[in-house]
């Protein structure tokens, strides 16, 4: 029997099922839920594409250089002007170089376009982290809590589990009555379904937190903070300004700016200058002339090169009034960009001022619920004590018991509605980091 017990033990360590158990730290809940997080990476990928950005805006300075190649095989030649024509093996290449002088300023506000979107990706980027770090702890804190709670309805049911034996050996002996075994026995069930629900909340707070953490969802958890514990108040300051969603506010106003700088340009003239060689080859032509009234063939091979260099001036005249609209459309859209940072302005500090508020009114409800908590547990005592030498009634006791449990349970609700709200606090000043 021992062989096989052992047996079992090893296969169950080396098995490929057997499932993954991991020690977890509010740090590492969160360092987890960055890593694994598919909208962070997909913010990255988007700082990646400004990077681009950024530099194909920024090669629109230099000039551009093309080629150009033709070949052309024609099996039978041309007659044209009494001459033969032969192109099997007429070929035309040639290169160009081309340098933007003047665009109206749309190369520069297209490059200042870049930077300012490369700019707003890290914020965007800021912002993400900040939302995945408060789901994190949210869901950290919540299993801890859910946890606590099944530990306490444990120690909840083998108290009533003890008064049942206790009463039931009296009962044998006639030092208590029937009802009073029935009245706790149905208070253990109670609490034991009661018990039986928290720890299905805490599997299913374990499937949440697995999935924000980006674990297996076989993965056994175990969170370092087993209580949670509030020492003192945090503090607090009424200052938006460091908000992602400001920033990238601010910047959308920049960018706008620069789109009307950019529709403006369309209504300037642009200059360029541009250098071209071109080489052509490969072309024979052969005929009769009259020479002196004789007549005198002739033939001749196209073989030659050349260069030219251009300067040109592009200027927009009259379009119907269509780029000067473009630039009215473009302020408009300016005008909203500043009217809705007006707003999140409003917004944000109305949720600041919300957050703090849950933080101290959290912290308060610490305080009165570890008051309230003391008192019962001190209740409890004295009446465990007056019912064993019979001077209260076991409705006093169970009463008394009940009174402790819920103690209990909103001095846990508290204090991880204290941890929840000083992360939203600091999400909402813009400070999560």
């Amino acid at each position: 029997m021992k062989n096989i017990i052992i047996t079992l033990i090893i296969s169950m360590l080396f098995s490929d099922h057997a499932f993954a158990q991991i020690l977890l730290s509010q740090q590492q809940c969160r360092e987890m839920a960055l890593k694994s997080n598919e909208e962070l990476q997909k913010a990255n990928n988007a700082q990646e594409q400004a990077r681009l950005e950024k530099a194909i805006a920024f090669a629109s300075y230099f000039p551009e250089l093309d080629g150009n190649a033709t070949g052309i095989y024609k099996p039978k030649n041309l007659e044209i002007m009494n001459m033969d024509l032969q192109i099997k093996g007429t070929y035309m290449a040639g290169i160009s170089l081309t340098q933007p002088v003047y665009t109206g300023g749309k190369i520069t506000a297209s490059n200042k376009m870049a930077k300012i979107k490369l700019a707003s990706s890290e914020e965007s980027i800021r912002l993400t982290k900040m939302h995945v770090i408060a789901d994190a702890d949210k869901a950290y804190w919540t299993y801890v809590a859910v946890n606590e709670k099944v530990r306490m309805l444990e120690s909840y049911y083998n108290q009533l589990d003890i008064l049942y034996k206790q009463t039931e050996n009296s009962v044998k002996v006639e030092m208590a009555t029937e009802n009073e075994l029935l009245r706790i026995g149905a208070k253990r069930s109670q609490i034991r379904y009661q018990l039986q629900k928290a720890e299905n909340g805490a599997e299913l707070c374990r499937l949440s937190l697995c999935n924000v953490i980006g674990a297996d969802l076989e993965t056994t958890i175990a969170v370092a903070d087993t209580t949670i514990v509030i020492t003192s108040l945090m503090q607090t300051v009424d200052d938006i300004s460091m908000r992602p969603e400001l920033k990238l506010a601010e910047k959308r106003i920049e960018l706008d700016e620069q789109q009307v700088k950019l529709a403006r340009a369309n209504l300037l003239p642009t200059v360029a200058l541009s250098a071209q060689y071109s080489r052509f080859g490969g072309l024979k032509y052969s005929g009769m002339v009259d020479n002196n009234g004789e007549p005198a063939y002739f033939s001749n091979n196209v073989n030659n090169g050349s260069s030219m260099f251009m300067l040109s001036v592009n200027i927009p005249l009259f379009h119907w009034g269509k780029e000067t609209k473009k630039v009215k459309q473009a302020k408009i859209q300016l005008a909203n960009s500043r009217l809705d940072l007006q707003q999140d302005k409003r917004l944000f500090s109305i949720e600041l001022q919300q957050a703090i508020r849950n933080v101290h009114d959290c912290y308060n409800m610490i305080q009165t619920a570890d008051t309230g908590m003391e008192v019962a547990k001190e209740s409890l005592r004295i009446m465990k004590k007056r019912y064993q030498t019979s001077m209260c009634s076991l409705t006093d006791l169970l009463d008394a018991q009940t009174q402790w449990h819920e103690a209990y349970s909103n001095y846990i609700e508290a204090q991880t509605q204290y941890k929840i709200s000083e992360t939203e606090y600091l999400k909402a000043a813009g400070i999560l980091q």
